[in-house]
């Protein structure tokens, strides 16, 4: 049988950029060192979040009145509703961190994009899952996508062990759990990739992912078509988002 170029088979989509104003209806506990925050709003018409690791621009102001721009995972978008959930990872003091730590139902910030999304299908014979704290509300939206007969393997650093939670999900779901970089490197390291066509998704911070892109690419030979290397943020600067698998 002839196989399916997978670089036909992902599917990229741009969507109009907006900038939309919207307030805090809930804030629940999502971990020990994770915080679920849902924004509501008319402006949440028309929202749109394809694919599982899309981002979002969360535009804040801060103390001095600047504003503060960082990108995060759309959750879950409820389109009835015109709910959208982001799970923030409290690990450390950030800007955007510190808001949710402290955040309020009634609180208004303005949120922009997602810009695109890229589609990536359910159906091939695997998906590798690897990331840290910051890729966590991605891996878990992903797994509760992936439908019956899908198998995944996830490999994540998570240092607090409350923190090592999957979400249910219909397919075949192993998880590995590390507690730093170097582990998550050894970790993909041994890793035999299953046969047949696979994914590969990997987010985090970028000299960490940079070196996981090498490996896959170089020791893994896994094909750069099946697969996306993302830079979630990276050691000492703010706003930072970067594809190192383009």
């Amino acid at each position: 049988m002839e196989s399916i170029s997978t670089e036909r088979r992902i599917q990229r989509v741009r969507y109009e950029l907006q900038r939309r104003e919207v307030s805090v209806v809930r804030v629940e506990a999502a971990g020990a060192q994770f915080v679920r925050v849902t924004f509501a709003g008319e402006d949440l018409a028309g929202f749109v979040s394809g694919s599982f690791d899309d981002h979002i621009k969360l535009m804040l102001e801060d103390a001095a009145g600047e504003m503060v721009r960082r990108d995060y995972t759309p959750r879950k978008f409820d389109k009835e509703r015109r709910e959208l959930t982001l799970e923030f990872a409290l690990h450390g003091h950030g800007q955007a961190s510190d808001w949710a730590r402290n955040a309020a139902v009634g609180q208004r910030v303005l949120i922009g994009g997602p810009r695109g999304s890229m589609i990536i299908p359910m159906d091939y014979a695997w998906h590798v899952l690897i990331g840290d704290a910051t890729a966590l509300p991605a891996i878990h939206r992903r797994l509760e996508e992936l439908p019956q007969g899908a198998r995944a393997i996830v490999l994540a650093q998570i240092e607090e062990g409350a923190d090592r939670r999957l979400v249910e999900s219909a397919a075949e779901v192993t998880a590995h759990w590390v507690s730093s970089d170097d582990e998550l490197l050894a970790a993909v390291r041994g890793l035999a990739l299953p046969p047949g066509e696979g994914f590969v998704w990997c987010a985090g911070e970028a000299r960490s992912m940079a070196r996981l892109r090498d490996v896959l690419l170089g020791e893994k030979a896994h094909p750069k078509e099946a697969m996306k290397v993302a830079a979630y943020w990276k050691q000492g600067a703010s706003d930072f988002h970067e594809n190192l698998s383009l």
